[in-house]
This record gives C-alpha cells, sequence and structure tokens, in this order.
C-alpha cells in the first residue's frame, strides 16, 4: 500500500468518526425530544386498544438507550377515579433505530414498586376491558339458545393472556389486590421476571384467608400461545386452592404442581386443547370423599381436550398417570338446550329446567394398561386403601370402566366396571389380615356415630356363635332372596342392581337405597368403617374383588359370619341373639314367618316395630313384602307351593321381644296387601323384583368356570 493510499484511507475515516461524532451529538440534544415523541405515539396506541387514559411521569434516558419514566397511571374511561395500574419507576430499553423511524420499540421492561387495583361490583367492574373483543375485531357468531360456547369463551382468555404478556420484563415489589362481593384476593411479588421466555418469581396469594407461598418457573411463548410453567410451594408449606375449599367445603393441596399447553386450535366454534398437567403430593380432603386426606405422591395427565357449544370432552389420546399405574380415559360431557331438557320427579327427580343436572348427557369410558400386581397395589393413593396397605401379589391386573348417563331418560343408565386379573394371587396381606374370615377373630359392633357398641367373639368359644348349618334353612333362604339374590353365584356385586339403585339415588338426590351385596355389607362390617364416603366404597368394592375373585373364603363361611355380626335391632347382634331376642328360639326352630320377618329389619333394624301400627296389626305394605319374598322363594325351590299358599304373616313375638314391641301383635284376617315402598326395606333387587321379570337379576357379573383356590397368603 502507498504513502498517498493509505493516507487517503486515514481521511475518510477521520470523516466517518467526525460524521459519527456529529450524529451522536445531534442525537444526544433530540434524544429527549425524540423520546417525548416515542412516549407519544405509545399513549397513542394504548389508548386506541383499549377504552382508558394513559398517564405517562417525567422521561429520561439513563444510559445510551435506556429510558426511565418517573411514574405511570393507567385509569378506565368508564371509571375515571379509578385506577386500574399504577406504577412508580418504569425503565425500558429503547432501539435507537425505530426511534428515528417513528415507530418505537422497547423492550426489556422493568417495573418497581407498581400496584394493579382490581373490582367487581354486581353491575360493573374495572377489568373487563382488557378481553372484550374491540371494534373492527371479527367477531364469530353466538347461538345462546344453545348454551354457553366453552370453546369460544377459553379461547377468548388464552388469548387476551398471551397477547397481553410482555416479552421481556422485570416486575419487583408489584402488589395485585382484586375486590368483589364474593372474593378477595391479594399478591404481593417480590420480584418477577421474564427474559427470552424464561420465567421465574415468587408471591404471596391471600386469597379468601388462605394463604400460599409459592415460587414460579416455566417458559412462555406467547407468539405460539405455548407455555410450561411450575408452581411450587415456598416455606416447605403446601399450597392450598383457595377456591376449591370455599365453593365445595374441600381441601385440595400441592407441593409442586406442571402445567404445560403445546397446542390450541379453534375450528367450527370447538377449541381442542392438548398439553400436560403433573402434580407431586397432590392431597385432597373432603367430608363426602372421605374422613381423612387421600393423597396422590405423583400423578399426571397429557390431556386432549374439547370444548364447545355446552360441550368438553376428553378425546382419544389423553393418558393419566398414577404413580406406576397409566388409564386411557375417554369423556364426553354436554347440557342439552333449555327447551330439550326433560323433569320430571318419576323421569329424572328434577323440577326446573335450570337445575344443575337438568339436560346433562355424559358417556364415560376409561381402560387401564396392564399392571403388575405389586405396582397396582403400591399405586393406590394413600388414605384411600387403608385396609390394603402394604398388600403384595402376583400376576396382572387391568381396570376398565363405561357408563353412560343421560338426565332426559334416567332409566337408561348404564355403569359397568370391572378388574380383570392374569394369574393374581395375594401374597401378603396389608394392614388387615383378609384371611380372618376363616378364623376366629373379635368382632367390634359401631352405631352410625362412629361409636363401639359391644365387642364379641365370631367363633366357637363365644356360646353364642351359630354355625352355618345351626341356622333355620328358611332364615338363610329369606335373607339371600331379599338382600342379594345371587349371592352363591355372584363374585361379590350385582351390576344391575347397582344401576338400579344408582337412578333411584339420584332422583330422590339422596342415599335411598344401598345396592350392597351381601358380601359388600360383609366386608364393609368386618374391615371397614360405617361411614358413608365414596372413598370407603371404593376400598369396599376392592377388598370384595380380592375376596371374592381369589376364593379366599367360602360363600357357606361368608354368610355364616354375615348372620352372626349383623345387627337385628338396637344392641341385638348375631342370630342367636335375634332369635332368642324376638322368639326365645334357637337360630335353627325359626318358622318360614319368623324368618320373614327376621329378614325384613335388616336394613332398617332399629325400626323393628314399624312392621307393625299401634294396634298390633301388621301393616299392609309388610304383609305385601313378606308374601312377595315367599312368593319368590318358592319359584326358586326354597319353599313348596303349599308353604307359600299357607303362608300366615302374624308374627308371635315372645320373651324380651314381646315387651320390646308394646304390644301384642294380631292374628292377620283381613290379609290386604299394599305394594310396599322399595326404599323402606331396601331389599337388594327388590325393585327389579316387583317388575316381575323372570331373570331379576340376570346381568350379574358372574364367572363361568370358579377358579382354582389359590394358595394360602402369609398373614
Amino acid at each position: 500500500m502507498t504513502p498517498a493510499t493509505k493516507r487517503n484511507i486515514g481521511i475518510g475515516l477521520g470523516i466517518l468518526v467526525v460524521l459519527l461524532a456529529i450524529g451522536l451529538g445531534i442525537f444526544l440534544l433530540k434524544r429527549q425530544q425524540l423520546l417525548n415523541y416515542a412516549l407519544q405515539q405509545v399513549k397513542a396506541k394504548v389508548e386506541r386498544k383499549f377504552p382508558v387514559v394513559l398517564t405517562l411521569g417525567p422521561a429520561h434516558f439513563s444510559d445510551l438507550n435506556t429510558v426511565q419514566l418517573e411514574g405511570m397511571n393507567l385509569v378506565p374511561i368508564a371509571q375515571p377515579t379509578d385506577t386500574l395500574l399504577r406504577a412508580q419507576t418504569v425503565s425500558a430499553s429503547l432501539s435507537v433505530r425505530s426511534l428515528f423511524a417513528g415507530r418505537p420499540v422497547f423492550s426489556n421492561l422493568e417495573i418497581d414498586n407498581a400496584r394493579l387495583t382490581a373490582h367487581k361490583t354486581a353491575t360493573t367492574d374495572n377489568y373487563s376491558f382488557l378481553y372484550k373483543k374491540r371494534k373492527g375485531q371479527p367477531v364469530v357468531p353466538r347461538d345462546t339458545t344453545k348454551g354457553t360456547n366453552y370453546g369460544l369463551l377459553v379461547n377468548q382468555v388464552l388469548e387476551a393472556a398471551f397477547d397481553n404478556v410482555p416479552g421481556e420484563a422485570a416486575f419487583r415489589n408489584f402488589l395485585v389486590t382484586y375486590r368483589s362481593p364474593r372474593h378477595q384476593a391479594t399478591l404481593t411479588m417480590p420480584q418477577l421476571s421474564i427474559e427470552d421466555g424464561d420465567i421465574t418469581g415468587q408471591l404471596t396469594a391471600v386469597v379468601d384467608s388462605v394463604v400460599n407461598h409459592v415460587g414460579v418457573q416455566g417458559r412462555i411463548d406467547a407468539g405460539d400461545y405455548q407455555v410450561d410453567a411450575r408452581i411450587f410451594a415456598l416455606n416447605k408449606r403446601p399450597v392450598v386452592l383457595p377456591y376449591v375449599q370455599r365453593r365445595y367445603g374441600a381441601r385440595v393441596q400441592f407441593d409442586t404442581i406442571r402445567v404445560s399447553l403445546t397446542d390450541k386450535n379453534l375450528t367450527d366454534d370447538e377449541l381442542t386443547v392438548k398439553g400436560t398437567a403433573s402434580a407431586t403430593n397432590f392431597i385432597v380432603n373432603h367430608p363426602k370423599l372421605s374422613d381423612s386426606d387421600v393423597r396422590f405422591p405423583r400423578g399426571g395427565i397429557d390431556f386432549v381436550t374439547r370444548l364447545g357449544q355446552a360441550s368438553f370432552a376428553l378425546e382419544k389420546g389423553t393418558r393419566v398417570l398414577l404413580n406406576k399405574m397409566e388409564f386411557f380415559p375417554v369423556l364426553s360431557v354436554r347440557r342439552l338446550p333449555v327447551p330439550q331438557r326433560v323433569i320430571g320427579k318419576e323421569i329424572n327427580g328434577l323440577t326446573k329446567r335450570n337445575q344443575l343436572l337438568a339436560g346433562l348427557q355424559v358417556k364415560l369410558n376409561v381402560e387401564s394398561g396392564e399392571t403388575a400386581a405389586n405396582d397396582f397395589f403400591a399405586s393406590l393413593p394413600e388414605g384411600m386403601f387403608e385396609t390394603l396397605e402394604g398388600t403384595q401379589a402376583e400376576g396382572t391386573l387391568k381396570y376398565r370402566l363405561s357408563a353412560d348417563l343421560d338426565m332426559n331418560k334416567l332409566d337408561s343408565l348404564k355403569f359397568n366396571s370391572g378388574l380383570q386379573a392374569t394369574k393374581f394371587r395375594v401374597t401378603r396381606f396389608g394392614r388387615e389380615n383378609l384371611n380372618k374370615l376363616n378364623e376366629q377373630f373379635p368382632y367390634t359392633a359401631y352405631n352410625d356415630k362412629g361409636d363401639s357398641v359391644k365387642t364379641f367373639l365370631v367363633g366357637p368359644n363365644n356360646p353364642e356363635f351359630t354355625p352355618y348349618n345351626q341356622v333355620s334353612d328358611y332364615l338363610k333362604a329369606a335373607i339371600m332372596t331379599a338382600e342379594d339374590p345371587r349371592f352363591m353365584t355372584h363374585r361379590g356385586f350385582m351390576e344391575k342392581a347397582f344401576v338400579k339403585s344408582a337412578i333411584q339415588n339420584i332422583k330422590e338426590r339422596r342415599f335411598a337405597r344401598g345396592g350392597s351385596t351381601i358380601s359388600m355389607q360383609l366386608v364393609k362390617n368386618v374391615f371397614l368403617t360405617r361411614k358413608k364416603t365414596i372413598v370407603r366404597k371404593v376400598e369396599e368394592a376392592l377388598i370384595v374383588w380380592i375376596i371374592e375373585n381369589t376364593r379366599l373364603a367360602s360363600k357357606e363361611r361368608m354368610l355364616e359370619v354375615y348372620l352372626n355380626i349383623i345387627e337385628w335391632g338396637p344392641k341385638i347382634y348375631g342370630v342367636h341373639e335375634a332369635a332368642e331376642f324376638y322368639f326365645d328360639k334357637q337360630p335353627a326352630n325359626l318358622s318360614l314367618s319368623e324368618s320373614l320377618y327376621l329378614a325384613s329389619i335388616i336394613p332398617r333394624p332399629k325400626y323393628f316395630r314399624n312392621n307393625f301400627n299401634q294396634y298390633g296389626d301388621m301393616r299392609s305394605s309388610a304383609r305385601y313384602f313378606h308374601r312377595l319374598i315367599a312368593q319368590l322363594m318358592a319359584r326358586k325351590g326354597y319353599i313348596s307351593q303349599g308353604e307359600y299358599q299357607n303362608l300366615d304373616t302374624y308374627v308371635n313375638f315372645r320373651g324380651r321381644g314381646l315387651r320390646a314391641m308394646g304390644f301384642v301383635p294380631r292374628p292377620d284376617t283381613a290379609r290386604t296387601t299394599v305394594a310396599a315402598d322399595s326404599s323402606q326395606y331396601e331389599p337388594l333387587n327388590l325393585i327389579d323384583l316387583l317388575g316381575g321379570q323372570p331373570a331379576s337379576d340376570a346381568g350379574v357379573n358372574q364367572e363361568a368356570t370358579p377358579p382354582a383356590p389359590p394358595t394360602k397368603p402369609t398373614p
């Protein structure tokens, strides 16, 4: 390179430096003016987008491209005296190039000492404009006569949330308050930051007096409507969901919950959302669910949901993980438009078309993966199957459930639930030795309040224990006919009877019928509490399944224990005490009419006098029950036609039973009968029986070929 060339290059670089210096000088002199212009642009843009007044305080550059704003207020036009958002200091990076271009671009937003104050009254609020559709935006037609379109609603909420998430931001000392007639909430965020889509922060939430200290970590991509966030408890205290506790009286808490939204698609007024959710140490407590905490150490769901016009669905592809078990549910929930909802006390127990269950249609199918038996027992939620905790077994188990409910035609309810076993065998019992059914054991009877009434041995060492073959055949046949017609052949459950009970319970909106087989009643009395909770019923069903499907105890032994422990009147337990109390007899000598009476009082033993009026006459409904059960006993061959034809519904009480009655029963002369209210006695299959079907208990869960007896498990 020649000296002349070097000199020319040096002159050129010098000129460039001078021009840059001049440009920088002009920028430094004019940048405040440009900044003021940029802020006016921001103000105009926000006020065009929302019906608000944005007030910005004095602004200046703190370095070459960082702007600091001293104060900011956001006030809805509809409430000019109501400030929605106030911030003491706002700083952000401003692109110099965009500033000269007249289209200012801010990034790295930092807000200090901000207050967001939202409130709602019965008629108005100061925040809904943030997510309402604005003028000029396309509006999807909505047919409100068909109910709320949950797809459009959720899509609107998601879009409003993602559209208002800044790309880069840091909040320090941010206070959010919400007040309404029903709820109060305060969120204090010492720090929350979003950097390159990564979210980190901490907050203290006080919602309806429930205090939570939580941390937040995750990632968000607002443009693609994707988020993956983890919310976890701080200070070694669980996170408690406040709304559920106030609305439903349930305590729901967790240590960590993770939610991921991976896809959102709105098509033809239906929204499809895909994602995952998981939780650790998830605990639920509700008096109708259980009398103690139900804990799920680990659980999660990969979901494919579809929301539409008054409908919600979990689509195929949804997977639920419960510890080591996998379930694959398919769920469809739909509510018919108001004019199409059928009501009627005899149809579904509903009286108004706006009631919660009116017009509801639900279809559910659940199938589990084939699970090793030990993994199955290890995966059961803690506090839900306390009797079985620690149980070990061989083989595999697979669960299936299907249900179809249409409140417009409740009588068509369908329900099927089953646990399929392959080479299943219990090798070790858990907390409770189920094999005690085959041994002598102490039994404690409890009243409805859970207080113990008396404890006695069930076995030969108790002089009042009555072996199976020393109980009147009349009594055994009467009880099985009234309580469980297929006891000797089913495997613990009668699905048809369960469905009938469920239909009546829904119609009457109470537990009018139990639907329990003798096997289920036995398990409830021997191994479980008497509290009517969902958890207890599920635990009861699993224990029954184990006993029946492993042939742990013979049917005769099960009925023998049942007869010796059930209540037959106030503090009257066991068939020996019942026969002596009412008739001053041994159980083997009970007559047909006496056996029918004892069978009739099993569902409501404390109301043993109710079969008679104050004059000592047997009520017509009781006579109907006696003759109905006797007729069915004759049909099954338990008694002869002659015994049925000559049945005397007069019951001759003696001894203590006569004194307890307070009157002397009179012989029946009129023999009039009136159909009974089935819920008065609650015999398992009575509704079917009243229908006169010859195969009233068809469709029960039966096994064509009984399995081989298992080897005796280790206690």
